[in-house]
C-alpha cells in the first residue's frame, strides 16, 4: 500500500534535497569567535572614545555597563536576523544546486555586510509612507509578461534540477546574481533597522555624544549658517505682523501633529529657526555645544525639520518654488546635524548581520526549499522568487520602508508554486501566516511587559 499525504500536511517535496549536514573545520570556529571578540572590543573602544571627546566626567561606570548590555541585545537582534532572513536568500541557490550550501551562506553573508555598509540610512530614521498600490499592480503585470516571454524563449529555465547536477552555467549565473541582490538589499534594509535601534539607545542614554553630529565638518557648519539665514528670511516674511509671547514650541508641535496652519505657526517657527541659527553661530561647531543644551537643541532641530517637511507639501503655506528650494536646503542641513550614523555603528551592525548569516540557517533553508511547495524548485521558480524579493526590498529601501525578507521571499516561492500548478503545503502556509499575524501583538506585549518591569527595577 502506498503512502498517502493528508491534505494540508507537511509532506516532503518530491526529489531529495541537497546535503546540508556537512561539518566545518575547527579553525573556522576559532576565526569566527575571534571576529566576534574583536567586534565587541571595537564597540567598547568606540563608545569610550566618543564620550571622552565630549569632555564628560565619568563618575560611575554602571550606566555605561548597562549601555553596553543594551547594545549587545541590539546587535543580537541583527545576528538572529542574519541567519533567519538571509537563509531565505540562499535557499533557492542551494536547492537548485547553483552553489554548495557552505559557499552560499558565506557569499550571502559577505553581500549582507556590503549592503549594510553602503546603506543610505533612510530606513533607520523612520517610515515615510506606504508603497503606492499602482506600483505593486504594475510590477505584478510586468512579472507575468516576463514569465510568458521567458517560458517561450528559454524552456530550460522551467526544468527541475537533475539529481545533484548543477544547472547550466548561464542559469547558475542568474540564480547566483539574484541571490546576491537579495543579500545586498537585505543587508541595506534590515541592517538599517539595527542601526536605528542602536541610535535610539545611544541618543537616549548618551545624548551628549550622540544627539548631534559632532563630526560635522566646518564647511557644513558654514553651509548650515547660510541656509539658516535664507530660510529665516522666508519664514519671517510669512510671519510678518505677528509676534510670539512665551514658548514657541507648542504652536509648531501642533502644526506637525494636525497639519493646520494658524496665526501662530509661522511666527513660532521663525523664533525656533532664529534660536537654532544663533546657537550654531555662537558655538561655531556642534562639537562645542554645552552638554546641558545638546538635548534641547536636537529636539528643536528635529521639530523644525518636520514642520518644514510638511510646509513644503502644504498648499495653504503658499510657498513659491524658490521658497521651497530654500527651505529644502535648510532642512538638509538640519537633518545632517541630527540624522547621522557613526561609522562604527554601521560597521558592527554589518559584522553582526554578516556573521549571523553564516550560522543557524539550515532549518529556514529546509522550510523554504522543501515545505512550501510539493515539488522541487525549478530554476525559473527560484529566479522569479529572488528577483521579486530583490526588487521589492530595493524599492522599499528607496522609500525608507522596513520590510521583511522572510515575508517577501517565502511569499514569492509560494506564488511560483501556485502559478506552476505543482501545489502548496497548506499546513506550512498556515503556520507562516499565523507567525506573521501573531508577531506584532506578541512583540508589543513582551516589550511592554519588559519595559514595565525594568522601569520599576531600575
Amino acid at each position: 500500500m502506498s503512502d498517502m499525504a493528508l491534505p494540508g500536511s507537511i509532506e516532503p517535496a518530491l526529489r531529495k534535497g541537497p546535503d546540508l549536514d556537512k561539518g566545518f573545520h575547527p579553525l573556522t570556529g576559532i576565526i569566527y569567535m575571534g571576529v566576534v571578540a574583536a567586534a565587541l572590543l571595537f564597540v567598547a573602544y568606540s563608545i569610550y572614545s566618543d564620550i571622552d571627546a565630549t569632555g564628560t566626567r565619568v563618575t560611575s561606570y554602571m550606566p555605561y555597563i548597562l549601555l553596553f548590555v543594551a547594545l549587545l541585545i541590539a546587535l543580537g537582534f541583527e545576528f538572529v536576523n542574519g541567519f533567519h532572513d538571509t537563509a531565505n536568500a540562499v535557499a533557492t541557490v542551494i536547492y537548485t544546486r547553483s552553489l554548495p550550501a557552505h559557499i552560499a551562506v558565506v557569499w550571502s553573508g559577505m553581500f549582507n555586510l556590503i549592503g549594510v555598509l553602503l546603506s543610505s540610512g533612510a530606513v533607520a530614521f523612520g517610515i515615510v509612507s506606504l508603497l503606492p498600490g499602482e506600483l505593486i499592480l504594475q510590477a505584478a503585470i510586468l512579472l507575468y509578461v516576463l514569465k510568458l516571454i521567458l517560458q517561450r524563449a528559454t524552456p530550460a529555465l522551467f526544468g527541475e534540477p537533475k539529481g545533484d547536477q548543477p544547472p547550466p552555467w548561464w542559469i547558475r549565473g542568474i540564480l547566483i546574481l539574484t541571490c546576491t541582490l537579495v543579500s545586498f538589499f537585505h543587508g541595506s534594509n534590515d541592517g538599517q533597522k539595527g542601526m536605528g535601534l542602536i541610535m535610539l539607545i545611544l541618543i537616549g542614554t548618551v545624548p551628549t555624544a550622540y544627539a548631534l553630529n559632532r563630526a560635522m565638518p566646518a564647511s557644513q557648519i558654514e553651509q548650515f549658517t547660510a541656509n539658516s539665514m535664507t530660510a529665516s528670511k522666508v519664514i519671517e516674511g510669512k510671519a510678518a505682523g505677528y509676534n510670539v509671547i512665551g514658548n514657541p514650541r507648542p504652536a509648531v508641535t501642533n502644526y506637525v501633529a494636525q497639519h493646520q496652519i494658524n496665526e501662530g505657526t509661522y511666527p513660532s517657527l521663525a523664533v525656533l529657526v532664529r534660536d537654532i541659527g544663533t546657537q550654531v553661530t555662537q558655538y561655531g561647531s556642534l562639537a562645542k555645544f554645552p552638554a546641558e543644551t545638546v538635548g534641547n537643541t536636537r529636539n528643536d532641530m528635529y521639530l523644525v525639520s518636520e514642520a518644514i517637511r510638511f510646509l513644503m507639501k502644504d498648499k495653504e503655506a503658499e510657498l513659491s518654488s524658490a521658497d521651497v528650494a530654500t527651505l529644502n536646503s535648510y532642512k538638509g542641513s538640519l537633518d545632517a546635524a541630527t540624522k547621522f550614523i557613526p561609522g562604527w555603528v554601521k560597521f558592527v551592525v554589518a559584522i553582526a548581520l554578516g556573521l549571523g548569516t553564516m550560522v543557524g540557517w539550515k532549518r529556514i533553508v529546509v522550510t523554504v526549499g522543501e515545505k512550501i511547495g510539493k515539488t522541487h524548485l525549478t530554476y525559473a521558480q527560484g529566479a522569479c522568487a529572488e528577483i521579486t524579493a530583490a526588487a521589492t526590498i530595493a524599492a522599499a529601501d528607496g522609500y525608507g520602508l522596513p520590510v521583511s525578507t522572510t515575508h517577501v521571499l517565502s511569499s514569492g516561492i509560494a506564488g511560483t508554486m501556485a502559478a506552476n500548478g505543482s501545489g502548496l503545503q497548506w499546513s506550512t502556509i498556515r503556520n507562516i501566516a499565523m507567525a506573521w499575524v501573531l508577531t506584532l501583538p506578541a512583540a508589543m506585549v513582551i516589550s511592554g511587559t519588559l519595559y514595565y518591569v525594568f522601569s520599576h527595577v531600575f
